[in-house]
């Protein structure tokens, strides 16, 4: 194992002068070329002052003493380094200096920051936040945790210790150890992020480490079913009940545009009756916007296949959802017996209502934007795309309206 490069340095800072005319003696700690600094109960005159040997010049008593002050400062520098390297940590500039200082950051710790506030998170669910929040959270601060163990051989870190570095070697850990994506790593970096804003408001940290780091998502083409697929999909029998349903779940979604969570919590309290017609109402867990959407026939079809089911009887649910996990892992194999090629998930329905069922069809993006309880049009577009049947039929109308031929 390559050696730790180690060293003390005591220097003097101009800038800091007294009222007396002395400016104040700071002992610089560097190891593997990472300095951290702080003031020593020392000043000196500068005259007097070596930059090259860092010491005062002369033989006067004054000069003795400051000399063999900053000699025991660096002595007892060493001597709590080789302290720490006892407990087999990996030994920075920043935690020796904080260890040699005496400061007792115990309570603003990262993870002791972190940990807080999940736990306000956890008390605040279904009320503030979704329990999809809550987990991505707890998910965060696992990467965190493993991340510093694993880079810097430590269960905590002090939060100034938390710099630009630190972000990028997270980063770099999440692409690679984890194996995230771009767009998933970036999603984890916002999260911790929240928890650096906390720390910064508090007051326990003074320089923000995210201040030149800027991030950018890249624009995902998400999977969905042409009409085609759809229809195969309806169409498909199961054997197994549980391929069934999570079809038929997916199917409902398909038609009604409905996230995982907002279906999973489907009640018929949230289906309205409007002259005739079936309507869900419901407020999306997520965003906590409205979302009004008209019940087609198969989503209703779908509803009455599960109404005398024990589940949907008991808690008033419209379909007996299974867990998001199982869904998407059961997606796969649906996708396989259909011979449909596409990585589908449960937000996949939600895109092909926004694509396939809605825009193809010529309903408004406005309108479709409403039922999905987007806050914005522009997150609408993110779902829907212009499919090549909608393109073809309104050029359609430009037939013959450009059949001069083009002189010569």
């Amino acid at each position: 194992m390559k050696r730790a490069s180690f060293g003390v340095l005591f220097f003097i800072k101009r800038a800091k002068k007294h009222k007396n005319g002395k400016l104040p003696v700071y002992a610089r700690i560097t190891i593997n070329g990472l300095r951290a600094e702080f003031v020593v109960q020392a000043s000196v005159d500068e005259l007097l002052w070596d930059n090259k040997l860092g010491k005062v010049n002369g033989t006067s008593k004054q000069a003795k003493e400051v000399n063999s002050f900053l000699e025991s400062v660096k002595v007892n520098i060493v001597l709590k380094k080789r302290e720490l390297e006892e407990t087999g940590q990996q030994i920075t500039a920043l935690q020796l200096r904080t260890a040699f200082s005496g400061i007792d950051l115990s309570e603003h710790t990262i993870m002791g920051v972190f940990k807080e506030h999940n736990e306000m998170v956890k008390g605040l669910v279904n009320k503030d936040f979704a329990p999809g929040t809550l987990e991505r959270y707890n998910t965060c601060y696992k990467h965190i945790e493993d991340f510093i163990k694993l880079k810097y051989k430590r269960s905590d870190m002090c939060l100034f210790e938390i710099n630009p570095m630190f972000i990028r070697n997270f980063e770099y850990y999440l692409k690679t150890t984890r194996n995230c994506s771009n767009n998933t790593t970036i999603k984890y970096i916002k999260n911790f992020k929240k928890i650096i804003r906390i720390a910064m408001a508090n007051g326990w940290m003074k320089e923000d480490p995210f201040r030149t780091i800027k991030y950018h998502l890249d624009d995902v083409d998400m999977a969905y079913l042409t009409e085609e697929e759809l229809k195969l999909l309806m169409n498909k029998h199961f054997e197994l009940e549980r391929l069934q349903l999570v079809r038929d779940t997916y199917v409902f979604c398909c038609f009604t545009g409905l996230a995982f969570v907002d279906v999973a919590s489907l009640k018929y309290t949230d289906i309205e009756d409007k002259s005739g017609k079936l309507w869900i109402k419901k407020k999306r867990q997520k965003t906590k916007n409205w979302c009004t959407i008209p019940l087609l026939e198969p989503a209703i079809q779908l509803m009455d296949k599960y109404k005398e089911n024990p589940r949907c009887i008991a808690n008033g649910y419209v379909l007996p959802v299974l867990s998001n996990q199982k869904m998407n892992a059961y997606l796969k194999e649906i996708a396989d017996l259909c011979g449909i090629n596409k990585n589908l998930s449960t937000h996949t329905a939600r895109h092909t209502f926004a694509t396939t069922v809605t825009l193809a069809n010529q309903v408004s993006m406005e309108v479709v934007s409403k039922m999905l309880g987007h806050s914005s049009i522009n997150m609408t577009k993110k779902y829907a795309r212009v499919v090549d049947d909608l393109v073809s039929r309104d050029m359609q109308k430009l037939i013959g309206m450009y059949d001069k031929a083009i002189a010569n």
